[in-house]
């Protein structure tokens, strides 16, 4: 890639807030293990993830802070990570990620990850909290409730999580577990008991739809920004319903109230940002997607995204989750990809360096800290109450 100069530099110097990401592992991975981990699909006999944009972008951009050669034969790779240790592992690639905020998603953890706190440590930033709402209604009724009573004890419950210190935002996953194809009325009582009775009977994950609305709206009244999965993830999700879209009718209702986050977006993100300009508390990030497609093409997307979006409204995040890899990776290809879009436009006379340099920090840290606010706005600090790192 051809020399960014100023962009480049500042994009380079500039702490990131990484508005969506999950916790790093806290155990040393398999070669299967670590394998698992870089797709969001399942294992497939005679195919390799390494095969992969983002298996091949892992070698060549993470091997060498594991004091590897570029491109490094997997085999070599996962048995350097053994070598150094989950911890070391970790931390080079949390503090060589350069992000100075993480608001870390806690709701999903099938094998152990780092805490919000774990991940600050480890990484010298600040971490905060995105509380899952799903995970707070499947906790309700695993602790049993009447079906009269779901609605007043989710909230109850909902208002309890959000409450907790370092909590920035709330999250659902309703593009998961129904789609965005909804009613987009707020759900009576008497809909809300009768859903709640169908889904307590028969148990399992919330995806009852009418309880996915009332989550929905529940998230509104709470007052915190809003992530929505959108787009792209793993088989669970039925891409078709994904798209951010769907969601037109009940962005009308909800106009004016909390700040709305569509996470990913991938491959609707152009969709995602005609929301964002049309509404004024839409926002999007492109996350995973940057990893996935590795620095080569991270510029595409971004380049997309930012063919209609307010430049206040692009954020953001790497969703990595699992291995501390895809938080390096995800805010490399940010800064590679960004960089270049930005140094192509100023040198063809599109863009004044001024107005890039703005761009450039505004969507790597400026417009998640005006959106969430204190504390994700506020520098960290050392015990003495000074600024450790600058802002």
């Amino acid at each position: 890639m051809a020399s960014a100069g100023p962009v480049q530099e500042a994009l380079a110097a500039l702490e990131l807030v990484d508005h969506h990401c999950h916790g790093a592992t806290v155990a040393d991975l398999s070669f299967e293990g670590f394998e698992s981990l870089l797709t969001e699909g399942e294992p497939w006999p005679g195919v390799s993830p390494f095969d992969t944009p983002v298996g091949i972008a892992v070698r060549r951009h993470c091997a060498p802070l594991l004091d590897l050669p570029r491109h490094a034969p997997p085999d070599v790779y996962v048995a350097r990570r053994a070598e150094l240790g989950w911890r070391e592992v970790n931390r080079r690639f949390l503090t060589a990620a350069g992000v100075g905020t993480y608001c870390v998603d806690t709701g999903y953890s099938p094998q152990p990850l780092t805490s919000p706190a774990e991940l600050a440590q480890a990484s010298g930033a600040a971490a905060y909290e995105v509380v899952r709402l799903e995970r707070i209604a499947e906790e309700v009724a695993a602790r049993g409730v009447e079906a009269g009573e779901y609605a007043a004890a989710f909230r109850a419950a909902a208002e309890e999580a959000v409450r907790r210190p370092g909590v920035v935002a709330v999250k659902s996953v309703a593009a998961y577990r129904t789609g965005f194809a909804l009613d987009p009325e707020r759900p009576s009582d008497a809909e809300v008991t009768v859903a709640a009775r169908r889904w307590l009977t028969a148990g399992g994950r919330l995806a009852d739809p009418v309880l996915v609305r009332q989550l929905l709206w529940t998230a509104v009244d709470l007052g915190l920004p809003l992530q929505l999965h959108t787009g792209f993830g793993d088989a669970d999700v039925r891409l078709h319903r994904a798209d951010p879209a769907l969601l037109t009718d009940w962005l009308h209702r909800i106009a004016g109230t909390v700040p709305v986050l569509l996470l990913h977006c991938w491959p609707y993100h152009r969709q995602a940002a005609y929301l964002a300009a049309v509404f004024e508390r839409v926002y999007l990030d492109v996350g995973l997607a940057l990893h996935h497609t590795g620095p080569a093409r991270a510029g595409v997307v971004l380049a997309e995204a930012l063919e209609i979006t307010p430049f206040r409204k692009l954020l953001y995040s790497s969703d990595a989750y699992g291995v501390a890899e895809f938080h390096h990776l995800g805010a490399l290809c940010f800064r590679q990809g960004l960089a270049e879009l930005l140094r192509r436009r100023v040198e063809a006379d599109e863009l004044s360096l001024s107005d890039a340099l703005r761009i450039a920090s505004w969507t790597g840290r400026d417009n998640a800290r005006r959106l969430y606010g204190p504390p994700v706005s506020e520098p960290v600090r050392d015990p003495r109450g000074r600024p450790t790192r600058k802002v």
